[in-house]
């Protein structure tokens, strides 16, 4: 019997060619059940390769059940095999999917929309990125080498839930000097990026039908977690100063609000509403989700230090991420809760995925202790201020009083918002065919946009890219 195997030198071993070569030919029936093979020294003869290589093939076939040898008699495909339901061409399987799971497949084509650009774009006003260009990535090469080689062996086994003790410290020192938060290290729960601090709150929390109000506009990945939770959401209105508290719900068990830097629109929550909403907090015995994604970048003391340091009664949930000031692939974020929720979140994060990588969590240790990281942050917000200058001041020089601008106070975006009417996709299109990137608002809305906008990052772009960005963007407006 001769057998046509394709065997190519450079490709995978060659015991794994031809033993795909021979399984590929009994489940597409060329070989039948109970016909007999070449011995090992003939097919190795037929495909000039070492006998050997032949019975590493033939051995991992029988190991798989494809063939039989019979004593004295040689080797054959195995009797009786039930080739149908893989020879038959039938159609794709249609799943049952649960509630959550048909939830989440409506918006999977819209959620993380603008990761997906066609092509690039050479004037791309991303936002929610950080400058990896400015990252110290030489210094943490080494210091995620040095922690690879004396981490003890144990200590590579599976970690604490709730983290590295090292960062947990590291992390509460820093957002007491930074951000005022109130906290000691048994508070933080180390997390795979914001987005995981997100989902554990909601499955902790949060029950089918309980109402939790949310801003309007504001970060989708709330909402639709939420809506997959089949909670009711409740849109709270947000002006130029953020939430107004004094139109959550008084039946909303929580509310998640971004008050450092409100997302999309900018705006940074003063004393006095942050008082109020922790009044309303009290008042209703809700829980206040204070999410600070980018609270590290605030510019000419505008903004305030966070909502989770004025909380007398624990009833804020502060969360931030890395992902905005080291590089977003770390995916490392921390959840601070009160006392009394820490062992329900460390548990539901066990269930998860048990614990965030340990090496990269010893690394950002030692990143943040030996001072690297507040040095960064100083290098990031000098780019990030220059850049948004440069940003400000093109926006003024080219468009004068046709537009308004909102969140330059803190953050590493602003949003446009043109004084004539638009149809913002026919814009951003027709900015895409001109090389420039931007993104609307309408998306982030739970109700009727009362106006479009458009939100432009600024980390980046160089200044002079900024500027012909923007130059372009005039043109794209006009029409």
């Amino acid at each position: 019997m001769n057998l046509v195997i394709p065997i190519s030198p450079p490709g995978e071993p060659l015991f794994r060619q031809i033993y795909h070569g021979l399984r590929d030919a009994v489940l597409a029936g060329k070989l039948r059940s109970g016909e007999r093979l070449p011995s090992t020294r003939e097919l190795a003869e037929q495909l000039q390769v070492s006998r050997t290589v032949v019975l590493l093939a033939y051995d991992q076939l029988l190991a798989e059940g494809y063939i039989a040898g019979r004593r004295g008699a040689g080797t054959y495909v195995t009797d009786a095999l039930n080739l149908r339901a893989v020879q038959e061409r039938t159609h794709s399987t249609r799943f049952r999917m649960s509630r959550y799971g048909k939830l989440v497949e409506q918006t999977a084509a819209e959620l993380g929309a603008t990761d997906r650009r066609p092509r690039p774009l050479r004037y791309d006003f991303i936002y929610g990125r950080s400058n990896i260009d400015l990252f110290p990535f030489e210094a943490w090469r080494r210091m995620l080498l040095r922690s690879a080689r004396k981490a003890p062996v144990h200590e590579l086994d599976y970690g604490a839930a709730a983290g590295s003790p090292e960062l947990q410290e590291a992390i509460a020192a820093h957002l007491k000097r930074s951000r005022g938060v109130v906290c000691d290290a048994s508070q933080v729960l180390i997390v795979n990026g914001s987005a995981q601090a997100l989902d554990l709150i909601i499955r902790v929390l949060v029950e089918a039908e309980d109402s939790v109000a949310i801003e309007d506009p504001g970060y989708r990945g709330i909402r639709e977690g939420l809506r997959a939770a089949r909670a009711r959401v409740r849109s709270v209105p947000v002006d130029h100063e953020g939430i107004v508290p004094s139109k959550i719900p008084a039946e909303a068990r929580m509310v998640f609000v971004t008050p450092s830097h409100q997302f999309p629109t900018g705006a940074v929550l003063p004393l006095s509403r942050r008082l109020e909403l922790l009044d309303w907090a009290k008042r209703n015995r809700a829980v206040i989700v204070e999410d600070d994604y980018d609270g590290e970048f605030r510019y000419g003391g505008q903004a305030l230090e966070s909502l989770q340091g004025l909380d007398r009664e624990g009833r804020v949930l502060y969360l931030g991420t890395f992902s905005r000031t080291v590089f977003p692939a770390l995916r490392i974020g921390y959840l601070i809760a009160p006392r009394s929720l820490m062992p329900a979140l460390m548990a539901a994060k066990w269930l998860c995925d048990r614990h965030t990588s340990t090496l990269e969590q010893q690394t950002l240790a030692e990143f943040l202790t030996s001072g690297m990281y507040e040095r960064h942050l100083r290098r990031l917000r000098r780019s990030n201020v220059a850049r948004r200058d440069a940003l400000l001041d093109s926006v003024e020089d080219i468009f004068g009083d046709e537009v308004t601008v909102t969140g330059q106070g803190a953050g590493a975006h602003i949003v446009l918002w043109p004084m004539r009417r638009i149809d913002e996709a026919a814009v951003i299109a027709r900015a895409a065919a001109r090389g420039v990137g931007i993104y609307g608002v309408s998306g982030h809305y739970v109700s009727k946009p009362l106006r479009p906008g458009l939100i432009l990052g600024f980390s980046r772009l160089r200044e002079a890219e900024i500027r012909e960005g923007v130059r372009r963007l005039k043109g794209v407006l006009e029409v």
